[in-house]
């Protein structure tokens, strides 16, 4: 098995390799881990995948979640792999460390993680610790280093993601409930505004779910 098969087995229901490494003991991983695989969604083809599921039409909460674990659960298996999910926990995974160890993120100029290829919009929808030691692929660097015009760091109408400053929640959350943030609620402006995000080709209609879940409608 190599990683170039799992990332094919996880597009073939929804999900793509994000990054993966050869975890430590300080990396947090489960104990036997060889290599741990970060999964996200499968763009643009994610949301018809999902959207066409049982979890997201049944009508049960979370439904989201329910689907990640089922088709994570689908790609872990030929690998003999555990499946690790962001909102398993207390106590949670370590995603963001895991992210930094796999060589695909960073953090960007307004602090949020910029993935090589999904930019701003990356997410992680499940983790994989393989008891196997696959080949991993060559580092890379970040976009945001050849990136000359920054435009993330400007996008936000209210300032509540911008360069040296913390996110500011409540301010973000104020504005998208204001007539003046309906655009937002479309997708976040700065991850919009991310050159790598606006090739990644995820739908307004994803964007539009996500933020319906984070105002908690």
């Amino acid at each position: 098995m190599t990683l170039t098969e799992l990332d094919a087995l996880a597009r073939e229901v929804g999900l793509a390799l994000r990054g993966a490494f050869h975890p430590t003991e300080q990396d947090g991983a489960p104990d036997g881990t060889q290599t741990l695989v970060l999964l996200g969604p499968d763009e643009p083809a994610f949301w018809e995948t999902f959207t066409a599921s049982d979890e997201y039409r049944d009508g049960q909460p979370d439904s989201l979640d329910r689907w990640s674990r089922r088709v994570a659960t689908t790609v872990a298996s030929p690998f003999r792999g555990t499946v690790i999910l962001p909102y398993d926990g207390p106590p949670y995974a370590p995603f963001l460390r895991w992210a930094d160890r796999s060589g695909e993120s960073w953090s960007s100029p307004v602090g949020l993680l910029v993935h090589r290829t999904a930019g701003l919009f990356i997410s992680f929808r499940a983790a994989l610790a393989l008891p196997i030691r696959l080949d991993l692929s060559q580092q890379n660097s970040s976009p945001c280093l050849s990136c000359a015009t920054r435009p993330c760091e400007t996008a936000c109408p209210v300032g509540a993601l911008a360069p040296g400053r913390e996110y500011d929640v409540p301010a973000c959350m104020a504005h998208i409930r204001s007539d003046e943030g309906t655009t937002c609620r479309n997708g976040c402006l700065v991850r919009r505004a991310c050159p790598v995000s606006q090739e990644f080709g995820r739908l307004p209609e994803q964007s539009a779910f996500h933020m319906r879940a984070f105002l908690g409608e």
